[in-house]
């Protein structure tokens, strides 16, 4: 065989692994509005970059007549390539294939690709569309999973991994993305669930949809499994290359900066109006957000989930900064364990990558009730404490309004770390709020009053006027400054350049135990 001859063979093989499962199976994913496991790699990377892995592998199994069914990849589309221009690896299950389905070779070949990105230090993407385990490999396939778990901890905080739920992604095959960074899901056709609905019908007599039961609704709003759910795969796809542009390669290096193009020094006025005169009025802290950080730059994570905390990206001067901020359109802004959750997993990330982090400050306190206490309010409020505690990078913090008892304590408070903290005018810092301080320190004196609301309201006014200001944690350095709103955005720009190259030196220790 000459070599032309052999390139011709190539070039078929080659070509017939690029059909995956074959013409009707791929018309049969576009059906289900879906795309092929290439497509979504060539739609994802920059043109012409991608580089792939292992396209000639077959499974080795000779079970229930495999032998006879072999085709080249065997069910998942592994390489590398570049976003914007920046390396990224990325692996694509192929439902065309057994149905996307893991066997022993399959799961060899995503490890290869996870390996290579913590060697390189780049970031793993993951496009999950798959049946699950390969019933016919057996114990093969589910050792398989288990040595992509084990990358999956190798990896976390080392590189960024981040999962597309673009399909099926059911049993063991969860538990991946649930260890990566952040998960995307598509509506409608995206679903992840640990059993399905057909067996929770058998075993509990429970009758739920897939939807109801694993859909992009259910998890970015109800579970919080999901980080993102997207409309379509295009857009999930987009805005998993935005998520990229804010976050560094890997653990070594700093966020990218981005040439800035708003003002440094802007002061956006209307920031000294957003907060209302009334303590117990409303308002919208991604309002306060945007008029802070480069314009447009804000990317919200979590939108739907534990809606009165806020985190996402953003950039001040073009630098890459993390936002985590109390809502107090939401549950006046409370902490609760869902929000506590959200927030000390969030925080965590960004310290492993070298984001900073900044904070806004209005929270009243810990969500009260006996179902807050009962599943473990103490425990999960500590999380947020200690991933706040335990971060080395910068930590900016602002308090709009409200700081009252232990969660001011937990929102980045200068005694557990925070480097630079400010306090509007606006800003009440105390043990408790007025009226439940009122109620305890002038308890005799209310019950003698001939008009006890008419006397509590005059006892508020003068607690509120005495302590519920930031000048005496002002006074004692708690609080660096009190600053005019209009202040915020420029000087924040300074302080995240003078702590440009923070480090800390942390106690020598394998590592701490959060209270999970």
């Amino acid at each position: 065989m000459t070599m032309d001859d052999r390139i011709e063979e190539l070039r078929e093989k080659k070509a017939e692994a690029a059909k995956g499962g074959g013409e009707d199976r791929i018309e049969s994913q576009h059906e289900k509005g879906k795309m092929t496991a290439r497509e979504r790699i060539d739609y994802f990377l920059d043109d012409d970059t991608f580089q792939e892995f292992d396209q000639l592998r077959t499974h080795r199994s000779h079970n229930f007549g495999m032998e006879e069914d072999q085709i080249p990849g065997d069910g998942v589309v592994t390489g590398y390539g570049e976003v914007n221009g920046r390396k990224v690896f990325v692996f694509a299950h192929d439902f065309t294939v057994f149905g996307g389905s893991l066997g022993e070779v399959f799961a060899e070949k995503v490890t290869k690709v996870m390996d290579k990105a913590m060697e390189v230090g780049a970031p793993v993407i993951g496009l999950n569309d798959s049946a699950g385990a390969r019933i016919q490999e057996g114990v093969d396939a589910l050792a398989g999973y288990a040595d992509i778990f084990h990358r999956n901890q190798q990896a976390s905080g080392v590189v960024p991994q981040i999962s597309a739920i673009m399909g099926p992604c059911a049993g063991g095959a969860v538990y991946s993305p649930a260890i990566t960074d952040f998960v995307f899901m598509v509506n409608d056709t995206s679903h992840m669930f640990i059993t399905g609905p057909d067996v929770i019908e058998t075993v509990t007599g429970e009758e739920v949809g897939f939807e109801e039961l694993g859909g992009a609704t259910t998890h970015s709003s109800t579970s919080g499994v999901a980080h993102f759910a997207e409309d379509s795969e295009e857009d999930a796809l987009d805005n998993i290359r935005r998520l990229l542009s804010y976050l560094p390669q890997n653990n070594v290096e700093d966020p990218p900066r981005v040439e800035p193009w708003d003002d440094p020094e802007r002061r956006d006025e209307e920031l000294q109006s957003i907060v209302p005169d009334q303590p117990r009025k409303p308002y919208d802290v991604t309002n306060v957000v945007d008029s802070v950080v480069d314009e447009g730059s804000f990317f919200e994570v979590q939108e739907n989930f534990a809606k009165n905390l806020v985190v996402g990206f953003a950039r001040l001067d073009g630098r890459s900064v993390a936002i985590v901020a109390n809502q107090p359109r939401v549950n006046a802004g409370t902490l609760d364990i869902e929000a506590s959750e959200k927030g000390s997993r969030f925080v965590r990330f960004c310290d492993s990558f070298n984001i900073p982090i900044l904070t806004f400050v209005d929270v009243p306190g810990f969500l009260p009730g006996t179902d807050q206490e009962h599943n473990g309010i103490i425990r999960h409020g500590a999380k947020l404490l200690y991933a706040f505690s335990e971060a080395s990078v910068p930590l900016m913090t602002v308090i709009t309004r409200k700081a009252y008892g232990g969660a001011y304590d937990v929102m980045a408070s200068k005694h557990i770390g925070a480097d630079v903290n400010y306090a509007w005018p606006t800003a009440e810092i105390a043990v408790m709020g007025p009226k439940g301080a009122v109620n305890v320190l002038y308890r005799e004196e209310l019950a003698e009053a001939d008009d006890p609301d008419e006397k509590r309201e005059e006892l508020i006014d003068e607690y509120r006027e005495k302590f519920a200001n930031p000048y005496t944690a002002a006074d004692r350095g708690y609080v660096d400054d009190v600053i005019e709103p209009q202040e915020t955005r420029p000087r924040l720009i300074d302080d995240l350049e003078m702590l440009t190259g923070k480090r800390v030196d942390q106690p020598e220790k394998k590592h701490g135990n959060i209270p999970l």
